[in-house]
C-alpha cells in the first residue's frame, strides 16, 4: 500500500496468466542463480518472488470475490425484482379500491404511486405495508389478506439488502482493486528485473532466454505465427 497512487499499474494481461509466468521464472531463474548474481542478482531478491506472487495472488482472490459477489447479487435481483414490482402494484390497486371513500388515505396512497425505480419499489413496499397495517378494517372489510402486508414488509427488508449488494459498496471494491493492482505492481517491479537480468545474460542463448519470457506473449505469437524465440522482436515485458 506504500506504492504511490502514481506509480501503480494495472494488468494488461490476465492475472491467471502473469501469476504462473512469475512461478515459472522463479524455478527457471533458480537454476541460472549462479549466472545470474553475477549482475547484482541476490538470493534474497530470488526468494522475494514466490512472496510477492502469493501476496498478488490472494489480492486477486480478494478482488474475484468482491466483483463475483456484486455479479451474483445482480443477477438474484433480475430474477426477484419482477415479483416484488407486482407485489407493490397489486396492494396499491387493493388499496385504492379499499380506502377509495376515504379522501385522507386515498391521498396517501396516491402519494406512495408516485415516483419510480428500484430504491422507490423498496420504499413503497414498506409504506404500503405500514399504511395497511395501520388502516385495517376496510381491508378486512374486503376479503383482503392482511398477512400480504408483513410479506411486503419482510420484501421491502430484503430487496433494500439485495439491492446494496447488487450495486455494490463502491469504496470497498475500489480498495481492493486498488490493493491487487498494488500487489501486481510490487510483483511486476521484482519479476521485470529478473527477466531483464535473464534476457541480457542468455541473449545468445535461445533455450535459457525463453524462460525469461513471458509466457502468455509467447504463446500468442506463437497462434499469430510469429517465432517467439527471435530476441530482436520479443515483447518488452
Amino acid at each position: 500500500m506504500a506504492i504511490p497512487d502514481e506509480e501503480t499499474l494495472v494488468p494488461n494481461l490476465p492475472m491467471d496468466n502473469y501469476l504462473q509466468s512469475s512461478e515459472n521464472l522463479y524455478h527457471w531463474a533458480l537454476d541460472d542463480f549462479s549466472k545470474l548474481k553475477t549482475l547484482g542478482l541476490t538470493r534474497e531478491m530470488l526468494d522475494d518472488l514466490p512472496v510477492r506472487t502469493g501476496a498478488a495472488r490472494y489480492a486477486q482472490s480478494v478482488w474475484n470475490k468482491d466483483y463475483n459477489s456484486q455479479q451474483e447479487a445482480q443477477k438474484r435481483w433480475t430474477e426477484e425484482a419482477p415479483a416484488a414490482f407486482e407485489l407493490r402494484d397489486e396492494l396499491l390497486r387493493t388499496l385504492r379500491y379499499a380506502y377509495r371513500k376515504d379522501p385522507a388515505l386515498l391521498s396517501r396512497v396516491r402519494a406512495i404511486a408516485e415516483g419510480e425505480g428500484n430504491d422507490d419499489l423498496i420504499q413503497d413496499l414498506s409504506d404500503l405495508s405500514v399504511l395497511g397495517k395501520e388502516n385495517p378494517e376496510p381491508l378486512t372489510a374486503m376479503g383482503f389478506d392482511l398477512s400480504l402486508l408483513d410479506t411486503a414488509e419482510s420484501e421491502s427488508d430484503n430487496k433494500a439488502t439485495l439491492l446494496a449488494e447488487a450495486n455494490g459498496d463502491k469504496a470497498i471494491q475500489n480498495q481492493s482493486k486498488v490493493l491487487r493492482d498494488k500487489a501486481y505492481t510490487h510483483l511486476k517491479e521484482l519479476s521485470d528485473e529478473i527477466r531483464e537480468a535473464g534476457k541480457f545474460l542468455f541473449w545468445n542463448d535461445k533455450t535459457r532466454y525463453k524462460g525469461y519470457t513471458l509466457s502468455y506473449w509467447t504463446r500468442r505469437k506463437r497462434k499469430s505465427g510469429t517465432d517467439d524465440t527471435n530476441m530482436n522482436t520479443d515483447t518488452n515485458e
